[in-house]
């Protein structure tokens, strides 16, 4: 007979995990995915490095539960962000600075989510990243297309090309310590350029 874990047992496996990926975050903003060891995450989670496999087939297994947890939070907070929007347009806008103002926040972090090298699974994850974000912005592009306030335009190729800009230009702020407000606006005036709008 195969062994079934008790409702205690597998609560407490449970919150383990939780705690492990608790800590994995903190350690991703404080040293990105270098410092993410298994033995490192486990310290600071309070617990055996073997209990780790417990929850976790590898490194690799945990960087990318770390990436998801982490981008799911950004998805989350832009797409509020957008639906708070008066208009099309200022949704995209707002997509745009909500997520810089939270990667300049949390540099390190941001960096690690954009732009530290990591293994093929992270990279991977990467894409699927940046579509959800293409995404969330060609479907506002498309309806500022529709509402006349941009010029007609290919909205995923559109949005494709905005999320890659503002990614690679938010590398070197992330990196040398600019100052948001230097930053943000600037972003946010390119994206509605390369729209059309103004």
């Amino acid at each position: 007979m195969a062994y079934r874990r008790t409702a205690a047992v597998q609560a407490r496996l449970d919150g383990q995990r939780e705690a492990v990926v608790r800590a994995a975050v903190s350690l991703l903003a404080e040293r990105g995915y270098a410092g993410c060891s298994m033995a490192a995450v486990a310290e600071r989670a309070g617990i055996a490095t073997g209990s780790m496999y417990q929850h976790f087939d590898g490194k690799a297994d945990l960087a990318v539960t770390l990436f998801r947890t982490v981008c799911g939070r950004e998805i989350g907070a832009v797409t509020e962000a957008a639906e708070r929007a008066a208009d099309p347009l200022d949704g995209v806008a707002a997509v745009v600075a909500t997520f810089a103002a939270r990667a300049m926040k949390s540099p390190r972090l941001a960096f690690a989510l954009l732009a530290e090298p990591a293994d093929q699974v992270v990279e991977a994850e990467r894409l699927v990243f940046r579509r959800a974000f293409r995404d969330l912005i060609a479907g506002r592009i498309d309806r500022a297309v529709a509402s006349g306030q941009v010029p007609p335009q290919d909205a995923e190729l559109t949005a494709a090309a905005i999320v890659g800009a503002v990614g690679e230009a938010l590398v070197g702020p992330l990196t040398d310590g600019q100052p948001p407000e230097t930053v943000l606006p600037a972003l946010v005036t390119f994206t509605l350029r390369a729209l059309g709008g103004h």
